[in-house]
């Protein structure tokens, strides 16, 4: 978000809309979930010199202010966290655990929370979901590959383009690009169909 440790123009604002969106929609969907960098030790993704593609400056380093959800997320309580990137970069969802209240999980509790199945993609098979909607920050890497990992599991992908911010407008296209190549429906907020 602005003012963050790796700030997206526009991130304050999506997360706002986020809000109102699912404030309007939160009964047409069976699980709502987040999803979040949690760094720990998260190897050549954090770099002195980044590249802004593959590595970054320090950022979401678990257990601060700038790891937390967004105000406007936060304040719709939903009841499933996935936390990612804890020792790896880990730009997709799928590549997360779901929280168990741990501030900051050892590769150990990793371990143990991935053979539980406290994964994504467990909790939407638990739900019985086969459809997921998409939306957050960046649209350009997070969204996309939360939503091209989704794809390749089987599922019926939607990621709302107003909903999402990318790092760059150029990335941004070729994200979104990418996705509608991968079977990806890219709709709009006010676009909802069930």
């Amino acid at each position: 978000m602005e003012g963050g440790e790796l700030a997206v123009v526009g991130g304050n604002a999506v997360a706002e809309r986020i809000r109102g969106f699912v404030e309007r929609n939160r009964g047409r969907y069976a699980l709502i979930a987040t999803t979040q960098d949690w760094h720990i030790e998260p190897g050549s993704h954090w770099s002195d010199n980044p590249d802004f593609v593959d590595t970054w400056p320090v950022h979401g380093a678990a257990g601060t202010p700038n790891a937390l959800l967004h105000p406007a997320i936060e304040s719709l309580h939903v009841p499933h966290h996935i936390k990612k990137g804890q020792y790896s970069a880990a730009y997709s969802g799928f590549e997360g655990v779901e929280d168990n209240g741990s501030a900051i999980p050892t590769r150990d509790d990793m371990a143990e929370a991935l053979a539980a199945g406290r994964t994504l993609d467990a909790l939407l098979a638990a739900e019985g979901v086969s459809r997921v909607d998409i939306v957050g920050i960046a649209l350009s890497h997070c969204v996309r590959d939360t939503a091209l990992d989704a794809a390749a599991r089987g599922y019926e992908v939607r990621v709302y383009e107003d909903l999402s911010v990318p790092v760059s407008e150029e990335l941004g296209k070729a994200a979104v690009e990418q996705m509608r190549q991968a079977g990806i429906t890219i709709i709009e907020g006010d676009e909802y169909v069930d």
